[in-house]
């Protein structure tokens, strides 16, 4: 694999590397990068010798030598390539461009952005520009309206992970702005403030029928977060079936990309607007909703392939403090390992997750439809339905299951009228008669199983 626009090769952690140059190259560039270190200009993987060090070194590098502070915009982790220890550095484009090295100051020897493979110094009329466009109206820039904040929550959430927050605490997380106020994460991480976080449950399909409105919030973020995903937890428990060769169990989402999804809305929501995330549940589905579009510079296509432009990087920091999140840019590629591109939804004002309920067609089926598929179930579709598990079957497997001899009795009284019911369906619709045709039970063919 060779270097890319998106891509950076270092053989080693030496004095001469300046590896801060990089990171600012990709800083400033709309798509983020990765940077690793033993790897050669070809590619090849030859290692890092002190690899806890080495690691240290550049977290301290890119915290110390970078304005404005790229804290909760990279991570530093450990791969393992060809049996050689590598390291792996993930940049994410950030919002306030142009970022550039400490020691030079925002000039043409301090500024770089990604040209090709390389790292390229910036003209002072592209510093200008980019100064010029810089968000500005950002949570760690705005004064918290209430400075008299505590912080008892959050500290205990930073002790459980064996991490003490010094009385320095406010800046090396950057709860305060240039002023030295306390911002709006501060707000946001304070023991006490006014934001609410709600999960509203409704009867059916539509926001009509309210039956449960839960509120978390009126406390630290992290609290809520917490506090909102033991709710959902509880909603996404599993319903067990018992069939004739195992217990099975159906969660109604998948558990992972539910949390990712969760996670995300409250890591990437717009709290400039002053309101939170919030979630819903319906019969069908889970609506997760945050407000603000995708940052800027980022496309949908990008978003989906994994590239991160935090809108809030102190929230990103705190939250990979905590354990919350793992890797820049992991959330979406983890839902859409179970979920596809068309559960989600833009608009220049917020962004919602739907995710269907996969317990839900086999739940609703109704008592009137149920009575009248019962009273045209024959007997011998009952016995080809007990019979019939999890798995796909193939056409010879189930005759011996259900023990008839002659095939065409076993098509006509048996596979054709399940079919023809919906009890069960053909792995291969679209070639009936193919060699590799299956068959296997659909929902409604469990709901009668179960009766």
């Amino acid at each position: 694999m060779s270097e890319t626009n998106r891509i950076e090769y270092k053989l080693e952690l030496t004095k001469d590397l300046h590896i801060e140059k990089e990171v600012v190259a990709f800083l400033n560039y709309h798509e983020g990068g990765l940077v690793y270190v033993g790897i050669d200009k070809h590619g090849v993987a030859h290692g890092v010798a002190d690899l806890d060090t080495s690691m240290l070194k550049i977290k301290d590098k890119l915290k110390t030598n970078i304005l404005p502070s790229c804290l909760g915009l990279f991570d530093v982790a450990a791969e393992v390539i060809n049996n050689k220890n590598i390291i792996k550095v993930t940049v994410a484009s950030g919002s306030e461009k142009p970022y550039y090295l400490k020691k030079y100051g925002m000039s043409e020897k301090g500024c770089f952005f990604r040209s090709g493979t390389a790292a390229e110094p910036m003209s002072q009329k592209m510093i200008d520009e980019l100064y010029a466009t810089r968000t500005r109206n950002s949570i760690g820039k705005i004064k918290a309206t209430h400075q008299e904040l505590t912080f008892e929550q959050l500290k205990i959430y930073y002790q459980a992970k064996g991490i003490t927050l010094n009385k320095q605490f406010a800046k090396n997380l950057e709860l305060r702005t240039v002023n030295g106020d306390y911002n709006y994460v501060a707000y946001l991480m304070a023991d006490h403030n006014n934001t609410s976080v709600k999960v509203a449950k409704y009867k059916g399909l539509t926001r009509v029928d309210l039956i449960e409105n839960s509120d978390y919030g009126y406390a630290s973020l992290i609290k809520a977060v917490k506090q909102v995903l033991d709710k959902i937890e509880l909603e996404n428990k599993a319903t067990t079936k018992i069939t004739a060769t195992e217990r099975e169990e159906h969660r109604p989402w998948s558990s992972i990309a539910l949390r990712e999804a969760i996670l995300n809305a409250f890591v990437h929501n717009d709290y400039t607007t002053e309101v939170p995330p919030k979630i819903e549940i319906f019969d069908d589905r889970i609506e997760i909703t945050s407000i603000g579009g995708l940052p800027n510079g980022l496309s949908q296509e990008e978003f989906f392939e994994g590239y991160s432009v935090p809108r809030n990087k102190e929230i990103m920091r705190i939250f990979k403090d905590l354990g919350l999140v793992e890797q820049l840019g992991s959330g979406v590629p983890r839902i859409l390992e179970s979920y596809d591109k068309s559960c989600f939804k833009f608009s220049d004002n917020f962004l919602r997750m739907t995710l269907p309920n996969a317990n839900y067609t086999t739940g609703q089926v109704t008592e009137q439809v149920t009575e009248q598929v019962t009273e045209q179930v024959t007997e011998q579709v009952k016995k080809l339905i007990s019979v019939m598990g999890t798995k796909d079957y193939p056409g010879s497997e189930i005759i011996q299951l259900v023990g008839v001899k002659h095939r065409p009795t076993f098509l006509y009284n048996y596979i054709q009228p399940a079919i023809a019911l919906g009890l069960i369906e053909l792995t291969i619709p679209e070639k009936p008669k193919s060699s590799k045709q299956k068959y296997r039970l659909t929902n409604k063919g469990w709901s009668i199983k179960q009766l």
